[in-house]
Formats: C-alpha cells, sequence, structure tokens
C-alpha cells in the first residue's frame, strides 16, 4: 500500500482521471485534485477532504503551484499534444516523476525525443503511456518476449466487445489526425513508422477463448508502436482491431460510456493478444479484462507505486516495458486483469 505521499492527478474530473483518482486513495496515497476548470474540482472533492488547485498547462507558474509537496503527478488531461509537454517541464522543475495516460501516438513520439536527454542527465523518470494503449501492450509483448533479446515480428490484436469513446478520447484522435493529415495512418514496419493513405486491411484474427476468431482491421495503430520499439528490436509492430470496436470509435453518434456497476465500469470486455516470432518460433500473452477506461487506474497507480519505492530498473522518460519487471508488474494486477504469460525458462526447467 502508498505510504500516504501526495499525488497530483491533473485532470483528475475527467472520465479517466475520476478512476485513477480513487485508485490512488485506494492504494493509500493521497490525491491532490488538479484542472482548469474550479467548479468540477470543487464538485469531485465535496464530501471527501481532498485538496484541489486549479492550474493551466498553457501556464507555467499555476503548474508550479499545484504541484508544491506533491511526490509525482499524473497527466490524465488530453489532448497530451497541449498538455504533456508542459507537465513534464514541470515535474523537472519540481524534481518529481510524471506519468501519463497518453494515447495519441504524436504526443508520446514528441516526449521520448523531446525531454530522453533532459530526464535521463537528471535522473529523472518519466513515463509515457502508462495506459491500456502503449504501456498495457508493451508489457505484454516484454513478458512474451521472455529470454529473448529481439525478435522478427510482433502483433497486438485487442478484441474489444464495443468502444464507447470519451469527449477525451475523441477530441485526442482529432489532434492526431489534424497532426498526422486528414485520411493518413501509421504504420511501423521496417524498424521506423511510415505514413500510409492506403486503407487499412480488414482480416479475421485468431483470438483464443472465449472470444474465438473475430473479424478485426489490421494495422489499426495504437500507441504500442511507440513504446515497443523504443526499448525491444522489434522490426515489425502491428496492432489490431476487432472490427465492432473500429465501427464504434468511427460512428460520431456512439455514445459515450455509460456505468455498468458500483465501481462505474461500463459493461465493455476486452482480450489483448499478443503473438511475437523470431525465426521459426512463436510465444504468446493474453490477457482479459473489463474496462479499457477503468483498467487504465491500476495501470498507472501500480506504475506510480513502484516508482515511488524505486523498483525502477531505469531512469530518463522510459516505456512501463523497459524500466518495470513486466511479467511481475501484470500479475500484480489482478484482480484487475487477468493474464496468461508464457512460463519462464527456469520454470520450464
Amino acid at each position: 500500500m502508498g505510504s500516504g505521499q501526495t499525488v497530483a492527478v491533473f485532470g483528475a474530473y475527467g472520465h479517466t482521471g475520476r478512476f485513477v483518482v480513487a485508485e490512488v486513495r485506494e492504494r493509500g496515497f493521497l490525491p491532490l485534485l488538479l484542472g482548469r476548470d474550479a467548479d468540477k474540482l470543487k464538485a469531485l472533492a465535496y464530501g471527501t477532504g481532498l485538496d484541489t488547485r486549479t492550474a493551466s498547462a498553457g501556464d507555467p507558474a499555476s503548474l508550479d503551484r499545484a504541484l508544491a509537496g506533491a511526490a509525482a503527478v499524473i497527466n490524465c488531461a488530453g489532448p497530451f499534444a497541449t498538455t504533456a509537454a508542459p507537465l513534464i517541464e514541470a515535474a523537472l522543475r519540481a524534481g518529481i516523476p510524471y506519468l501519463d495516460v497518453a494515447a495519441e501516438i504524436e504526443a508520446n513520439l514528441d516526449t521520448f525525443a523531446h525531454f530522453a536527454d533532459r530526464a535521463r542527465d537528471a535522473g529523472a523518470v518519466i513515463v509515457p503511456a502508462m495506459a491500456f494503449f502503449g504501456g498495457f501492450g508493451d508489457l505484454l509483448t516484454t513478458a512474451a518476449m521472455g529470454d529473448w533479446t529481439t525478435a522478427d515480428e510482433a502483433h497486438i490484436a485487442y478484441g474489444l466487445s464495443s468502444w464507447h469513446p470519451t469527449a477525451g478520447t475523441r477530441t485526442a484522435g482529432a489532434v492526431s489526425r489534424e497532426r498526422r493529415g486528414a485520411g493518413r495512418r501509421i504504420l511501423y514496419t521496417g524498424g521506423r513508422l511510415e505514413h500510409r493513405d492506403d486503407a487499412p486491411p480488414s482480416l479475421v484474427w485468431p483470438f483464443p477463448a472465449p472470444l474465438g476468431p473475430r473479424p478485426v482491421i489490421g494495422e489499426f495503430t495504437m500507441a504500442d508502436v511507440v513504446t515497443v520499439p523504443s526499448h525491444l528490436p522489434i522490426p515489425e509492430v502491428r496492432t489490431y482491431m476487432t472490427a465492432v470496436a473500429a465501427r464504434d470509435i468511427a460512428a460520431p453518434d456512439t455514445p459515450a460510456p455509460a456505468a455498468a456497476d458500483e465501481r462505474g465500469r461500463s459493461d465493455q470486455t476486452f482480450l489483448v493478444d499478443v503473438l511475437v516470432r523470431a525465426g521459426g518460433a512463436e510465444r504468446r500473452a493474453v490477457a482479459y479484462g473489463q474496462d479499457i477506461y477503468a483498467v487504465t487506474a491500476p495501470l498507472v497507480v501500480e506504475a506510480l507505486d513502484r516508482v515511488l519505492t524505486g523498483r525502477t530498473r531505469v531512469t530518463g522518460v522510459a516505456s512501463a516495458g523497459e524500466i518495470f519487471d513486466a511479467p511481475d508488474f501484470l500479475r500484480a494486477l489482478s484482480p484487475h486483469i487477468t493474464v496468461d504469460l508464457p512460463s519462464s525458462p527456469a520454470e520450464e526447467r
């Protein structure tokens, strides 16, 4: 459990931010609620005794005041193309770790490109994309690799039962599409990112039980194409999305997620199937759970706990699979997520 340290949550009143605040409290930390809207912060804090501080990504002085006394900051406020860099700068000035839940490919690329040297030189910890898309896929891919030091290709297939996007998801998607150009998509192939103008392929992915084979959109590129290659020498990284979920996210009239249980989770379920290949060999890691937004909270707060307790492997800007012990991290997520990981070489002996 946490040590009662104060953890700043920027964008605390957003859909994912609320899950993160609840998880921070449950893990024994003290959330400090940050955001631009004072009224929304007060409403969220009502009856809890939690402190609130208004701050804006466009006002560095407000960020410095907001982070005073915090042990770390979790950024839940998109679009991250706008918020990530100012929050990272403020965290560096405050000398505290920074984590975010960005799924925006371009924003994550910016974080690695602009802050890698400075964070390493300062001995700082910056963990981008510590969320369902980006961090989770990276952890599963790293765990599937096991003792392999290289692989030929990695395939990360997302078996979502549906995808009711939040307002933040829609805004972030619009920002990404604007940055890469209308109608363009991204593919990681030949060891680098490529922009494509053609339509992505449709195929059937052989998900394991209980999902089974499902139509997917191939090359439905997510933040994993940034996080995985940031530390694993895999020249081909492909991500796939169930066709039904891809249709949901594309439709402008798909409603936002609705609470279906006492924890506020939606009834969305997911199965993530990761397959890595090296030569003629294959290894697989599979994970099951409920609600991709809600499950981001235990992901990022588990990362927070490990950073604050020194259970990290590197400093600087690092993705989840590089900075943490991936199999141990994934197993620690029970009961939020069920994982099926390959046996380690020691277990096989």
